[in-house]
C-alpha cells in the first residue's frame, strides 16, 4: 500500500507525473522498435529462435536488446555497443591526458567525452552488426536446441550493407532515446532501457521453465530468485565507511572544519562492469571461429567456451569475473588522488598519518573488502551455468547480469523520486 500511494503522491506534482508518462512513452517506443524486423532477414527463419539462443556473448546481447535479437529486429545490439563504448572511454580517461583533463573540466569537458562516446558507439555498431551479419549466414546463430539457423540465404553485397545500416540506425536510435530519458524522464536513460529490456523477457523464461521443468521447479526458482534478490539488495547496500576528521583551520574571519565524516567503500564497488567485461571476452573465440580453419580449435571451443554447462566455461568466466572486479575497482577509485585530497584540505583518518600511508591503507582496506564482492558477482554470474549443467534449465530469469542491473537500476530510480517528492513534503518509498 505504500508503494501504491507513493506512486499517487508522484502523479499529484505536475511536473513529475509529467516526467514520468514522457519515460513511459520513451520505453514504449524502445518495445515497439524491438519487434521490427530487420530489412534482408528471413523472418521466417528468424522465428526459430523464439526459444533462445546459444553463446554467452549472443544471450547478453539478447538479454540487452529485451530478445530483439532473437526477432532479428532493428534494436537487434540493443544497448551493448553503448555501454562498451562508454567503458571504454572510462578506461581511456586513466591512459589519456588529454581525456583526463576533460574529465576534470566539469559539464564542458564532460560534453565532449559524451560527444565522443557517440562517435565510439557508432564505430562499435558497425563492427558489431557487420560481425552479426557473417554469423546469421555462416550458421553460427543457433537455437537454444543448438541448431544452426540461415538467416540471410540471399546474400548479396546491397543485402548486407542495408542489414549493417539498419542495426547501426537502430543502435543510434536507442542512444538517443536513453538521452532523452535522462534529460526529459526520471532516472538514468541507459539503466531504464537496459531494466525494460532485462524485465520484457521474465514472462518469455518463465514460461520456457514450466514446459521444461513444470510448476513445482518454477515455484522453486522463483523463490531461489526471492532469496537472490535479498542477497544482491544486501550486497549492494554494503560498505566500509573509513572516519575522516577535518582540522579546524580559520579563513579570513570565519572558522571551517573541525568535523568529522566517512569515506564509503562499497563491497561492490564495480557493480554489474565486471561481467560485463568477462562476456565480452568469452564472446571473442565465437567471433574469431570466422577465420579460424582448425577443426580440433573449433570442436574445442564450441564444446568448452561456447557451452555454459561446461566447467572450462565456468572457471574461465569465474576467474575473468573476479579479474575485472579488482581492474575496475582500481581503475575507478584511486587511493592516492583521494589521499591527496583529504590532505589538501586537512583531512585525516584518525590513527594514520596523512598522505602516503593514508594511501596505502585506504587501498589495503579496499583490497580486502573487493574480494568478498568479486566472489559474490562471480557466484551470481556462474547461476545460469549451474542451472543448465545440473537441472538442464536454459532459461534462467534470476542469475548473472539480468538481476544485478534490475536490483541496482530500481534502487536508483526509487532514490531519485524519493528526492523528487521529499522536495515536495511528500511522503516517499523510503523511510
Amino acid at each position: 500500500m505504500n508503494l501504491l500511494s507513493t506512486l499517487a503522491n508522484a502523479f499529484r506534482v505536475p511536473d513529475l507525473r509529467k516526467k514520468l508518462l514522457f519515460t513511459v512513452f520513451i520505453i514504449a517506443v524502445f518495445r515497439l522498435g524491438a519487434h521490427v524486423p530487420t530489412p534482408g532477414i528471413d523472418v521466417s527463419r528468424a522465428k526459430e529462435l523464439a526459444n533462445g539462443i546459444s553463446g554467452a556473448g549472443l544471450q547478453l546481447i539478447n538479454l540487452f536488446s529485451g530478445g530483439a535479437l532473437t526477432e532479428m529486429a532493428i534494436f537487434a545490439l540493443g544497448i551493448m555497443p553503448y555501454i562498451t563504448s562508454s567503458i571504454i572511454m572510462q578506461l581511456l580517461t586513466v591512459v589519456i591526458p588529454k581525456l583526463e583533463a576533460w574529465s576534470k573540466e566539469g559539464e564542458a569537458g564532460y560534453k565532449k567525452i559524451t560527444q565522443w562516446t557517440r562517435y565510439l558507439t557508432v564505430v562499435l555498431a558497425v563492427l558489431q552488426s557487420t560481425g552479426l551479419v557473417f554469423m546469421f549466414h555462416s550458421g553460427q546463430i543457433r537455437t537454444a536446441n543448438n541448431t544452426p539457423v540461415d538467416l540471410i540465404p540471399h546474400w548479396s553485397t546491397p543485402r548486407v550493407a542495408l542489414i549493417v545500416l539498419s542495426l547501426t540506425a537502430g543502435t543510434a536510435l536507442i542512444m538517443w532515446l536513453g538521452e532523452l530519458i535522462t534529460q526529459h524522464g526520471v532516472g538514468n536513460g541507459m539503466s531504464i532501457l537496459i531494466f525494460t529490456s532485462i524485465v520484457s523477457r521474465l514472462p518469455t523464461e518463465g514460461r520456457l521453465i514450466l514446459e521444461q521443468k513444470g510448476p513445482a521447479s518454477f515455484i522453486e526458482i522463483c523463490l531461489i530468485g526471492i532469496a537472490v534478490i535479498v542477497a544482491i539488495v544486501f550486497m549492494e547496500q554494503g560498505q566500509r565507511r573509513i572516519q575522516v576528521q577535518y582540522a579546524k583551520r580559520v579563513v579570513g574571519r570565519r572558522m571551517y572544519g573541525g568535523q568529522s565524516t566517512y569515506i564509503p567503500l562499497k563491497v561492490n564497488q564495480a557493480g554489474v562492469i565486471p561481467i560485463i567485461f568477462a562476456a565480452s571476452v568469452l564472446y571473442i573465440p565465437l567471433l574469431l571461429q570466422n577465420v579460424i580453419h582448425n577443426q580440433a580449435l573449433l570442436n574445442w571451443i564450441n564444446n568448452n567456451l561456447a557451452n555454459q554447462s561446461s566447467w572450462v566455461y565456468m572457471v574461465v568466466y569465474g576467474l575473468l569475473v573476479v579479474f575485472f572486479t579488482y581492474f575496475y575497482t582500481a581503475i575507478t577509485f584511486n587511493p592516492v588522488d583521494v589521499a591527496d585530497n583529504m590532505k589538501k584540505y586537512g583531512g585525516f583518518i584518525p590513527g594514520i598519518r596523512p598522505g602516503r600511508q593514508t594511501a596505502e591503507y585506504l587501498d589495503r582496506i579496499l583490497t580486502r573488502i573487493t574480494l568478498p564482492g568479486a566472489l559474490f558477482i562471480a557466484a551470481i554470474a556462474l547461476l545460469p551455468s549451474v542451472f543448465i549443467a545440473t537441472q538442464g534449465i536454459s532459461a534462467l530469469p534470476f542469475g548473472g547480469t539480468s538481476i544485478l542491473i534490475t536490483v541496482g537500476v530500481t534502487l536508483e530510480t526509487m532514490k531519485q523520486i524519493e528526492s523528487q517528492l521529499m522536495m515536495r513534503h511528500y511522503e516517499g518509498f523510503l523511510r
